[in-house]
């Protein structure tokens, strides 16, 4: 007879968010002098990081009578917010509007209309602000428009830093306290400010470097295109507050490009474009770091909604045409 030793049986979908594996990356950097480690936060139940932050928002909300079943929930996203909360919302019984950009891919974009998500375009950028202003103007239109909506706002709900909490504590007790750099995406800021918080409130050594976008604001860079979605961003951040930062990185968009197909083949590891970025950054970083120190970066999200984009030749060839002699993808071109 065949037992199956089960250790934990979830009561249901939300359950499984968090508590992410930290996964040892022994060969994605060469001749690496200290441990490198990805908190693979894809293999949230919707596929990112942002699993926690959408879920963490919403169930405050609820349990504060703030937004109850049957109301609209209205989010600016340009991807993987969108999906967290496509999955949390179908569960409590919202409804969800999101308010996108062009550059939200098509896989992403399939995902939430089969999750049953309204879905608002914007086309044309703000002359301050880009995109991310425009999405954020269009929000405001919709709260004024629809009875008992909501917005989750993950640019300035304080719930967005605090779920990171949470995720600090996984990490300090994974590596049994002793992480001395971390390295985290720009975007709204949420997991950069919740993790520092989390360091500075414990009075940790842990030095965390901020991941920024060529062509983000957040630093005080100027405005530029940027191809690649869900890190940097055209508006300042409501939570950044630098002094807690030890230090930042920029990486473009070949630089994500770069460190994706890296992941894929020195790991086996399918990650998105930040991912990318952050193991850039991290071979930018690495003579900067001591002996044997610990670093996490955080794997943020499911390489399969960059089919189109990152891990396609022609897009690649056409969109990043200077990649093709940065690094060259499994099979050759």
């Amino acid at each position: 007879m065949i037992t199956q030793n089960i250790t934990s049986i979830s009561e249901s979908i939300i359950d499984t968010v968090g508590n992410t594996p930290l996964v040892k990356l022994n060969n994605v950097l060469d001749d690496s002098h200290f441990n490198l480690f990805g908190k693979l936060e894809a293999a949230n139940p919707a596929g990112s990081i942002k699993d926690r932050t959408s879920l963490f928002i919403l169930k405050q909300a609820l349990a504060s009578g703030t937004i109850k079943k049957g109301d609209t929930v209205i989010e600016s996203s340009s991807g993987n917010m969108a999906v967290g909360l496509a999955q949390a919302c179908l569960y409590y019984g919202l409804k969800l509007i999101v308010v996108v950009d062009p550059k939200l891919n098509s896989h992403t974009e399939k995902i939430l209309r089969t999750y049953g998500v309204r879905i608002e375009h914007v086309t044309v950028p703000k002359k301050n602000g880009g995109y991310l202003a425009a999405r954020l103007e269009k929000v405001q239109q919709l709260l004024d428009q629809i009875p008992n909506s909501y917005w989750s706002n993950q640019y300035g709900n304080q719930n967005n830093p605090f779920t990171h909490h949470e995720t600090m504590s996984e990490l300090m007790d994974s590596l049994h306290g002793k992480l001395d750099y971390l390295f985290v995406a720009t975007s709204t800021c949420g997991t950069l400010m919740g993790c520092a918080d989390y360091i500075h409130e414990n009075h940790l050594n842990t030095k965390i470097i901020a991941v920024d976008a060529v062509g983000s604001v957040l630093f005080g860079g100027p405005p530029l295109k940027r191809l690649i979605p869900g890190h940097g961003a055209g508006v300042p951040s409501q939570f950044l507050d630098t002094n807690r930062i030890y230090d930042h990185v920029y990486v473009d968009d070949v630089d994500c490009a770069r460190g994706c197909w890296s992941l894929l083949e020195k790991e086996a590891i399918l990650c998105g474009g930040s991912s990318g970025g952050m193991v850039s950054a991290v071979r930018k970083y690495s003579q900067k770091m001591e002996q044997d120190s610990n670093c996490v970066l955080f794997l943020c999200d499911r390489g399969e909604r960059y089919l189109d984009t990152i891990y396609n030749r022609d897009w690649l060839l056409k969109e990043l045409p200077e990649s093709k002699n940065a690094f060259t993808p499994i099979g050759g071109w």
